[in-house]
């Protein structure tokens, strides 16, 4: 117990990092089974430890920037554990997002309640990142995110709009009110395709309850917005051998995906067992190599920053609306959300993580493409 204190106290420090000290960024620990916890687990034992209420800190989103702008997650990987040796192995030879697997992560996340979602995220239900340009709080950076993604797929009255990974249907909304579109979506949530049915209720919107491998029919344009992180590095080269075959000659295909600007073997452990099971982040090199043949680039958006500010929105939205759900879950379950959205923030703002919006045509396309930017 006194070397794994002495260990890690160390390797925080070179974060600027102090235990028990009395800057809003440093770790107040609470219970001595941290050190030793954190040593034997890192990434998963710094959530799990905090989740148990062995520590805390008064800007965990800080914390964790500093901790991750030190690189110490390269530093420090406990290839003696069992369980984490497994998950990385596991990332390695299995298609952790088979069909088979694909439904699993809406059973354990997306069907969490659209009642608890709703009091997190903006009017549209968006769960993923807006875009904050000129953008006063997150319902505008949010509608500012679904009209530039209509602005750059350039739609226009009756476009077949497909979106693979269709959340509640706010895309749905905005596109078919304002531009005047057909619309189809797919999720792999029950409690999503409800809500999006229900909102979308008299509109040209067709939703359906559907792994993205099973989709038919061919499109104008394609959008995914927030759910290639659920398609896998093995499954790559069929997402967008699909996306190919259901679009349009002349359509366009907008993907928007967190990104990693180095490839890596497998997601965070902690994320994967708590938050999102099956989850990857993607680089640049995975999806071009996946796109190679098939499409023209035509245009690559990274606004990752805008990240940081949607985190710590829902964070003061998921804090503030807490007593609404309590009856529902408990305290260990604020926790792990907490640390969750604080820690992804300090993810983006150390600038670990990207967002990309990229423009795809298919190779044969005549057609000429001017990038947009609001």
């Amino acid at each position: 117990m006194i070397a794994s204190k002495h260990i890690l106290t160390k390797l925080l420090k070179q974060a600027g990092i102090t235990v028990n000290g009395n800057q809003p960024y440093d770790i107040q620990v609470h219970n001595e089974k941290f050190y030793s916890y954190v040593l034997g687990n890192w990434s998963l034992g710094f959530g799990e430890t905090y989740m148990r209420g062995f520590w805390s800190c008064e800007r965990l989103d800080e914390m964790v920037c500093r901790l991750l702008k030190s690189n110490l997650d390269r530093k420090k990987v406990a290839w003696n554990n069992i369980p984490l040796l497994f998950h990385y192995l596991s990332s390695l030879t299995l298609n952790l997002q088979s069909i088979r697997r694909a439904f699993h992560v809406g059973e354990v996340h997306y069907n969490l309640g659209n009642q608890f979602f709703s009091s997190m995220l903006d009017p549209y239900m968006q769960y993923s990142c807006a875009y904050w340009e000129k953008a006063k709080n997150l319902n505008e950076a949010q509608q500012n995110k679904l009209d530039m993604v209509c602005q750059k797929l350039y739609l226009k009255p009756n476009d077949h709009v497909l979106e693979i990974g269709c959340g509640w249907g706010g895309f749905a909304e905005y596109a078919i009110k304002k531009y005047k579109i057909h619309y189809t979506g797919v999720s792999i949530s029950k409690e999503q395709i409800n809500y999006a049915k229900k909102r979308c209720h008299g509109l040209k919107a067709n939703f359906t309850l559907m792994d993205y491998r099973d989709i038919r029919g061919e499109f104008d344009k394609i959008v995914s917005i927030g759910m290639f992180e659920h398609v896998g590095k093995k499954n790559y080269a069929d997402f967008f051998k699909g996306a190919y075959q259901h679009l349009k000659k002349d359509g366009l295909f907008l993907l928007h995906t967190i990104g990693s600007s180095r490839s890596k073997i497998a997601t965070d452990p902690w994320i994967h067992k708590y938050i999102f099971p099956n989850g990857f982040i993607p680089s640049y090199q995975q999806i071009t190599k996946a796109i190679e043949g098939n499409f023209h680039l035509e245009d690559w958006h990274n606004f990752g920053v805008n990240y940081d500010y949607t985190l710590m929105a829902w964070y003061d939205n998921f804090k503030n609306h807490w007593s609404q759900h309590q009856s529902s879950f408990d305290n260990h379950f604020f926790r792990m959300w907490e640390y969750y959205l604080l820690s992804c923030a300090g993810y983006f703002r150390a600038r670990k993580g990207q967002l990309w919006q990229i423009i795809l045509t298919k190779i044969e396309s005549s057609q000429k493409y001017i990038s947009y930017r609001p």
